[in-house]
């Protein structure tokens, strides 16, 4: 399903970097006005040297429903719970105690909301 389209000539330069990750260049050679974006995309480049690229829709993001310091609980989009911890690998010695009372702490809360 296309919605709006516009056709424009120009040159496209491909490349490669050192790091073995590629480039596109595309370069207009009309008066084309556009309103500017910035996307993540899928590419695909075709041995014709023929690109097809479309945008992927933006990640949608799981709301924290309790936090704590270095915890959140989430729903996420599958109905699934979600408990997520992070502590600085510096810190490893407090890791137990951090983790059982955080989720002590975010333990008791969903106590509270569901009664």
């Amino acid at each position: 399903m296309i919605g709006k389209q516009v056709m424009v000539e120009g040159l496209m330069v491909l490349g490669k970097l050192e790091t073995e990750l590629r480039t596109l260049d595309f370069e207009c050679c009309e008066d084309v006005e556009m309103d500017p974006f910035e996307g993540i995309f899928k590419v695909q480049g075709m041995r014709d040297g023929n690109l097809y690229m479309t945008e992927k829709p933006k990640r949608t993001r799981n709301k924290a429903l309790f936090r704590e310091d270095n915890s959140s609980l989430s729903l996420g989009q599958n109905g699934r719970y979600y408990f997520v911890f992070s502590l600085d690998e510096e810190r490893v010695e407090e890791l137990p105690q951090q983790l059982v009372r955080q989720a002590k702490a975010i333990a008791n809360k969903v106590i509270k909301v569901i009664g």
